[in-house]
């Protein structure tokens, strides 16, 4: 059995209010992830982008 089919049974035993808190959880944890991931890509990006960032040329641009 995996563990999917673990939660599912778990889950189909609890009452409607404690399965939806389980459902919230899981969108948590899924959100948690995204912001993860999101967080990486713009790690990654960031030594890219500084040369275009830190120019003289929009020195004006940084009190906007």
């Amino acid at each position: 059995m995996t563990i999917a089919e673990l939660v599912y049974e778990q889950t189909k035993i609890l009452p409607d209010h404690l399965a939806r808190e389980v459902l919230d959880f899981i969108g948590y944890l899924r959100e948690k992830e995204d912001r993860v991931e999101w967080r990486d890509l713009m790690k990654a990006q960031t030594p890219t982008l500084t040369a275009i960032w830190d120019n003289t040329e929009d020195e004006v641009w940084n009190d906007v």
